[in-house]
């Protein structure tokens, strides 16, 4: 499975090398993510299809649990015609698996060791201008403890508000890293299921309260205590 899966990452990632259009990008990235899916034998369930809007720009925000939860939010958009750049982290561009994949897809690198954020911001601008929408993970890195939801980081609502992005909430309801663990071990015996929720857009202009409370709300996750609203 290893070697497949390594195989069909960098092959896309070299097709996607020669292709511009963000349509274009959706239709390989989507290709990739139900080939990869299918071979793991796991479905992707979307509840509140309904709340999802069929085109526009968005920060779309999702909890992060595994190395799949790209693939999972691709499956979960097929049938709008949304594209979005993934905010990715350094170590992704740099990575023998994924770095020729993920620097071809269509994102936005965020080396958190930069002395200034100012380079980044300005490649968020750029793609939105471009009429992409910024797909984020806001927990910053994948959430290894028990609880639903880490703490959210700093500049989620910033670049909502800096761009007039509605912000799109998504919630995998279900442990990926726990289903892929399974998938892996049980291949191919048996099938998975991973649920994804949608919630209502957020206005990027209500600072009333803090995004990862609202997240939490939303998706009736475990409260915690809040100072403040997010700056």
């Amino acid at each position: 499975m290893a070697l497949y899966a390594t195989y069909l990452t960098n092959r896309y990632g070299l097709t996607l090398k020669k292709t511009d259009s963000g349509a274009a990008k959706k239709r390989l990235r989507l290709e990739y993510a139900q080939k990869l899916l299918a071979a793991l034998h796991i479905d992707v369930v979307v509840k509140g299809k309904e709340k999802l809007p069929k085109e526009g720009r968005f920060l779309l925000i999702t909890n992060h649990r595994s190395i799949i939860d790209p693939l999972i939010i691709e499956v979960a958009l097929k049938e709008t015609d949304i594209f979005g750049l993934w905010v990715s982290k350094k170590e992704l561009y740099n990575s023998f698996f994924f770095g020729i994949f993920t620097r071809n897809a269509g994102s936005i690198l965020l080396d958190r060791e930069a002395k200034q954020m100012s380079g980044f911001f300005k490649d968020i601008k750029s793609g939105v201008d471009e009429g992409n929408s910024i797909f984020l993970f806001p927990e910053g890195t994948r959430n290894k403890e028990a609880s639903d939801l880490s703490d959210f980081k700093e500049g989620a609502r910033i670049i909502a508000l800096k761009n007039r992005l509605p912000i799109l909430p998504i919630y995998i309801r279900t442990n990926a890293n726990d289903v892929l663990e399974a998938a892996l071990q049980n291949r191919p015996k048996q099938q998975h299921a991973i649920t994804v929720e949608i919630g209502e857009l957020m206005d990027y202009k209500d600072r009333s309260v803090d995004l990862e409370e609202a997240y939490r709300k939303i998706f009736d996750l475990d409260e915690k205590v809040f100072l403040g609203a997010d700056l």
